[in-house]
């Protein structure tokens, strides 16, 4: 049976990149969510007004890769340390945050915090919430660096 696990890390169009290419994950979309607008555009997130983040919305088959694989995977591919900001993307919109969808992914995403946290030196800003509502990004963000091979986030 296939799972979801929701990350913000930044950018939206480079955690997907990279999580897309996981053995285990079975699809992926990047979209809005944590804050509180209704159907957000991606104008209305990136105006900060929204506390909404960028985020990914994976699916994945727990048998072939598990949560804490997935999170291990999250805490390298950003810099969870830094509050609000992600190389030059700067707004709450590109903060770091896990969206736990049940008790077992926040017990697993708490212990995997603490256990990252123990490997550095500076504090873990992530926030660990639990999972309301996920908005599909409109359709030209969906797989952008698929379409768009020569932009980058500048991660």
């Amino acid at each position: 049976m296939e799972e979801k696990a929701i990350f913000a890390a930044g950018c939206f169009w480079h955690i997907e990149e990279v999580f897309s290419k996981l053995k285990g994950v079975v699809s992926t979309r990047v979209g809005y969510t944590g804050g509180n607008t209704k159907n957000p555009t991606y104008e209305q997130v990136s105006s900060g007004k929204t506390d909404h983040a960028e985020a990914i919305e994976i699916t994945f088959n727990p048998k072939v890769i598990s949560y804490k694989e997935l999170l291990e995977t999250f805490w390298k591919v950003h810099n969870p340390t830094s509050l609000n900001r992600q190389g030059p993307d700067i707004g709450t919109n590109y903060r770091s945050a896990i969206f736990y969808t049940n008790e077992k992914q926040k017990e697993t995403a708490l212990k995997s915090k603490e256990e990252y946290q123990n490997s550095i030196t500076k504090l873990i800003v992530t926030e660990i919430k639990k999972f309301d509502v996920f908005y599909p990004a409109e359709e030209y963000h969906q797989k952008y660096f698929k379409k768009n091979r020569r932009f980058s986030c500048g991660i």
